[in-house]
């Protein structure tokens, strides 16, 4: 879909061109008939560029395309009534530019789920600033010994062991996802800002399912944990929250431990038992929620899968349905010196089978964000 529109956009752009070359007397152009002065021809031709550099921004999705979309559009439909008899058709694909443009415009509305993202992370920040100290003690052999053998085995595997003790991380994801086995998968974007006593976790999601964006939310600070659908920025058509999220989301604060921040499975909240040489149970506390998950590793160290029947599945904020939760992943990347699980599934186990509903890939990690490096992300 972003792709027909990038097309619409730069061949909407390129008509532009036809203006500047009437006002400039470059080309014989019979179909306009109006004069067309050189200062309104300079303007066809900028608002021409704006199209363009618009319809790049959309290929790469980026959030900002929007600028220079309103950049385009504004003059376009003066120049348009400017020379209404000639080329009056294009103001119809201006209407069809300006509804994704106005989607685009309310998702960094002060209401929108970025705003609210950007604003939660900055008060984690303050609330964690005691722990910067963490960012220049590194873990130890001694800070590992206590765990099961195959786990010391892991945080050796990922880096971690010699680096700095983690107190937050930021995540960037790409990937899809989907409601049910008989869905058609989103493409989605993921920004995670996630912190370390207290513990907290921002989880940003935009999707969009036949161009109407669907952005979701969860949060999970001190005890309470939240999760919110809202299309378009303007209808929320899930709100979820009370004891099943809270759990819920205490098993995911476990499986990003596990896959996202190794170094901080040292928690004291976490106790161990070993299964057999390759597979550990973890049992989790955390604010009045005890959970716990099975998980796997191969002989090199590298883990496998992570299983818990303790998380509850809702698709409307309404009913609740506690099944088998499991995320094996598939493959491995560095970033600023950790390894940590890049490619990874999401699982749900039904009564008719396994059902992957969701798909990420980890594009960047960053570990000890300081404040100033939160508000440069936000930029």
């Amino acid at each position: 879909m972003k792709y027909v529109f990038s097309v619409v956009l730069a061949v909407h752009g390129l008509i532009h061109l036809i203006g500047f070359a009437k006002a400039f007397s470059l080309a014989n152009v019979p179909s306009i008939h109006v004069d067309v002065s050189r200062p309104a021809g300079v303007v066809w031709l900028v608002t021409a560029i704006m199209f363009v550099i618009a319809a790049i921004l959309v290929v790469t999705s980026s959030s900002s395309w929007w600028i220079f979309g309103s950049l385009a559009v504004i003059p376009s439909q003066v120049l348009i009534i400017q020379t209404w008899s000639d080329s009056k058709y294009g103001t119809i694909v201006n209407c069809v530019i300006l509804i994704p443009l106005v989607i685009s415009m309310l998702s960094v509305a002060p209401w929108s789920f970025a705003r609210r993202f950007e604003s939660d992370v900055a008060t984690s920040l303050q609330q964690s600033v005691k722990n910067v100290s963490l960012a220049n003690k590194p873990l130890t052999e001694n800070d590992i010994h206590h765990l099961p053998d195959i786990v010391q085995q892991y945080l050796h595997f990922t880096g971690s062991v010699g680096r700095s003790r983690i107190w937050n991380y930021r995540v960037s994801m790409k990937g899809r996802l989907r409601s049910e086995p008989s869905s058609d998968w989103m493409e989605m974007q993921v920004q995670q800002h996630s912190f370390v006593r207290p513990n907290a976790r921002h989880f940003l999601v935009h999707a969009s399912m036949y161009g109407v964006p669907a952005d979701a939310y969860h949060c999970f600070v001190a005890s309470s944990a939240t999760f919110t659908v809202k299309v378009a920025n303007l209808f929320t058509t899930v709100s979820a929250s009370g004891p099943e999220m809270n759990q819920s989301e205490t098993v995911t604060l476990l499986n990003d431990m596990f896959l996202l921040a190794p170094a901080t499975l040292i928690d004291s909240n976490i106790s161990w038992e070993s299964i057999d040489s390759l597979t550990v149970q973890a049992t989790f506390s955390h604010a009045g929620n005890v959970v716990h998950a099975v998980v796997t590793f191969d002989s090199d160290g590298k883990l496998r899968n992570f299983i818990s029947d303790d998380r509850y599945r809702t698709v409307d904020g309404i009913t609740y349905e506690r099944l088998r939760w499991s995320t094996p992943v598939q493959e491995w990347r560095t970033f600023n010196g950790r390894t940590v699980a890049a490619r990874a599934s999401a699982y749900w186990t039904l009564p008719s089978g396994d059902f992957s509903y969701a798909e990420f890939d980890v594009l960047d990690a960053t570990y000890n964000v300081q404040a100033s490096d939160q508000q440069s992300a936000a930029e």
